[in-house]
């Protein structure tokens, strides 16, 4: 019983420290932010963020963390119970790494407009990179360089993540659930070019 409660106390400790950090976050550079400042807005003081974090940076990863696990759970979810996953079947409902970010938005919101921006990507990028290749294997298909082909559809999804986030989610996640799938889907054999004769 002690345990619990103080498993308990733990978690609602360090749960204040994170949104105190994205609530300062949110009004200045994660440079300027001070421990002082962090402790001040979330009630506690400095021992106990020294007895969960080492500095502030710790505790942006701790944010982080708890994201990216977020994040490769939601990746996850269109192929996680089956053997084999067919990218040609998946349907628009299953895909629900857009969901997940627009859950969480006002965090991404605070992330994507600070001063740890190439970090956060940089994060994110390599989390969902090594989970892809860890759980995925392509079939080789003709001269496709199968390395280069994941480096492409991993930079085409994360780029439309990022650019969804950084527009201030300006369509639903279920419509970027549908985009996504009619993208995967579309080949293109030809486009219309606007140089003059």
């Amino acid at each position: 019983m002690v345990k619990s409660v103080t498993d308990r106390r733990v978690l609602r400790s360090k749960q204040a420290l994170k949104e105190a950090l994205l609530s300062l976050m949110a009004r200045k550079s994660f440079s300027s932010i001070s421990i002082t400042e962090i402790v001040e807005l979330a009630n506690y003081n400095r021992g106990t963020f020294y007895t969960h974090y080492e500095n502030k940076e710790a505790l942006l990863d701790d944010v982080l963390g708890e994201l990216i696990d977020e994040l490769i759970a939601a990746f996850r979810a269109p192929y996680d119970k089956v053997e084999l996953f067919r990218v040609d079947e998946m349907s628009a409902n299953s895909v629900k790494i857009f969901e997940h970010i627009y859950s969480r938005k006002e965090i991404y919101s605070v992330l994507f407009h600070s001063d740890v921006l190439p970090m956060v990507k940089e994060k994110m990028f390599a989390a969902i990179k090594r989970i892809s290749i860890e759980d995925l294997e392509h079939a080789p298909q003709g001269k496709l360089n199968p390395e280069l082909m994941h480096a492409y559809s991993m930079h085409a999804l994360m780029g439309l993540v990022f650019y969804w986030i950084e527009g201030g989610f300006q369509y639903p996640p279920e419509y970027m659930q549908e985009q996504l799938v009619e993208i995967l889907h579309y080949r293109p054999t030809a486009a219309r070019t606007h140089l003059k004769k």
